[in-house]
């Protein structure tokens, strides 16, 4: 009788050592009626779902505004393909320029001082930035600086996160965010006891990157560092990052993730 307790226990601590990921919405949560990516509309629908973040992507314009966007170019040329539209180059075009052309939805290229707007308005949902790689260091510096401005002049410092390929805007991110802000790694191609060196939070490493290092992350946790993967997607994705234990999954699939993580982990 007592063997088959000591087995229960067991199965039981075995089950719970399944712990919760938090699910960040890969550029808001886009997929679905009214939303697209990086639009203030994909920020609000993230909230409405109650997710731990709502991620974004920022870039300087020509004229010194912080912009939410991902690529280099707007509009991606994914979206208006074939549709004969200018495109332009964000960190070498004025915001007015920028703006005259829509996003999918009908928006305009949110501000990042829109953005944090928004943040304020829901008690929940973090915002995850990703500050973009820029053309000089120096212009990282400007962009991390103006950003680290603004958050505080929302107070928003404790429900902000950073990510960055570069390290570069790491290091100056750790110099000038509050002490303890998050700041997680994105490229992949440093080892978990080189991130631990950098003084920085974690890792937010692409899906392959993880597969192909598995040990990484269970040597990130013991170095005190976090684990964020990217883009998650299909069912048998996440349901391999969630048995790995990770800290958090970026998705464009959030309703899925959670889903998933609500019947594989105990509440």
């Amino acid at each position: 009788m007592k063997k088959l307790l000591v087995l229960a226990i067991a199965l039981c601590v075995s089950i719970a050592a399944i712990a919760q990921p938090k699910v960040i919405a890969h550029r808001g949560f886009h997929a679905t009626d009214g939303s697209c990516r990086n639009s203030i509309a994909a920020l609000q629908k993230a909230q409405e779902l109650g997710l731990y973040g709502s991620e974004c992507d920022i870039n300087l314009t020509k004229d010194g505004k912080i912009v939410v966007a991902h690529g280099s170019m707007h509009p991606d040329k994914s979206v208006y393909k074939d549709k004969g539209i200018k495109r332009v180059e964000i960190q070498k075009s004025k915001l007015a320029k920028i703006r005259e052309i829509p996003l999918e939805n009908g928006e305009q290229m949110p501000l990042l001082e829109e953005y944090l707007s928004q943040t304020q308005k829901d008690p929940y949902t973090k915002l995850i930035i990703e500050i973009k790689s820029h053309a000089t260091p120096a212009l990282e510096t400007k962009i991390v600086k103006q950003t680290v401005k603004l958050v505080a002049k929302y107070g928003l410092q404790e429900r902000v996160e950073y990510i960055a390929f570069r390290p570069w805007v790491c290091f100056e991110l750790k110099r000038l965010a509050p002490k303890n802000t998050p700041i997680a790694y994105l490229n992949g191609d440093y080892k978990p006891e080189y991130v631990k060196g950098m003084g920085i939070s974690g890792i937010d490493y692409k899906y392959d990157v993880l597969k192909k290092h598995p040990k990484w992350i269970k040597q990130c946790h013991k170095l005190g560092l976090t684990v964020n993967v990217w883009t998650v997607n299909d069912e048998e994705a996440l349901r391999w990052v969630i048995e790995q234990g990770v800290d958090y999954i970026t998705t464009d699939n959030p309703i899925l993730a959670k889903k998933l993580i609500a019947e594989m982990c105990t509440k």
